[in-house]
């Protein structure tokens, strides 16, 4: 009996693990259709900012626009119906525009029903205010569950995790630099954040560093910033 624990307990914590990267691992599909990098042949890379729009939202599309760069945006809709006119400028500036859900749930436990609600809104105060629809969906916090694939599905929606996350809400604009920098390969998405869930007036103040001095290097380095339907379905 005693010799049958470390096996019992081995079995739990590979349950465990197991259950862990389904619900969070960047290359799970198994709450639904999922990518989180596009192809490796390709020197190009898609660069996207979720949690927005914020107030400062307009600093950022001017740094792409000042290097020609397109990304993609994953906005909460409860920060589009705050900020209107700052989504439809994203829209404006021909960037892709995804879903981040409506108020940024943390999706575990929740019901199929809760998450298309949720996900619903989003989509309808996202098309309400740009005009676009999404066809993307990042959950928030990365976390997927039961009956998410089938909420996307109903919604025409597919999932896109990441292949580098900056942690531009915890760490200094360098070490974001240095981070994305050591790991960006061909094909990869690039996760910051134009907004920190739904706070008003956020600091951004990292991000936009990061990204005036990002966008510099992976050009130098060759890359092609694209969208990520630009990214994952090339036309050429």
């Amino acid at each position: 009996m005693i010799s049958a624990l470390p096996v019992v307990g081995g079995s739990v914590a590979c349950g465990v693990a197991s259950m862990w990267w389904a619900v969070r691992g960047r290359a799970s599909a198994m709450f639904g259709p999922s990518v989180w990098r596009g192809e490796r042949g390709r020197r190009a890379v898609a660069l996207t900012f979720d949690d927005g729009p914020s107030e400062d939202t307009p600093r950022i599309l001017e740094l792409l626009a000042q290097y020609g760069a397109v990304a993609t945006f994953f906005p909460c809709g409860a920060n589009v119906a705050r900020l209107p006119a700052i989504a439809r400028a994203v829209e404006e500036a021909g960037h892709e525009i995804g879903n981040h859900g409506y108020r940024h749930p943390l999706c575990c436990f929740r019901s199929s029903r809760f998450m298309e609600a949720d996900m619903g809104r989003a989509q309808r105060v996202i098309l309400e205010h740009t005009g676009a629809r999404p066809v993307w969906f990042r959950a928030p916090y990365g976390v997927r569950w039961f009956g998410m694939g089938r909420a996307q599905r109903r919604l025409g929606l597919r999932g896109v995790m990441w292949s580098v996350m900056g942690y531009d809400w915890s760490l200094e604009a360098g070490a974001v630099v240095e981070r994305i920098e050591r790991r960006v390969s061909n094909g990869a998405i690039l996760c910051l954040h134009d907004g920190r869930e739904l706070r008003t007036g956020p600091d951004i103040g990292v991000t936009i560093e990061a990204v005036r001095r990002l966008l510099p290097q992976l050009l130098k380095r060759g890359y092609k910033l694209e969208t990520v339907s630009q990214l994952i379905c090339p036309t050429t």
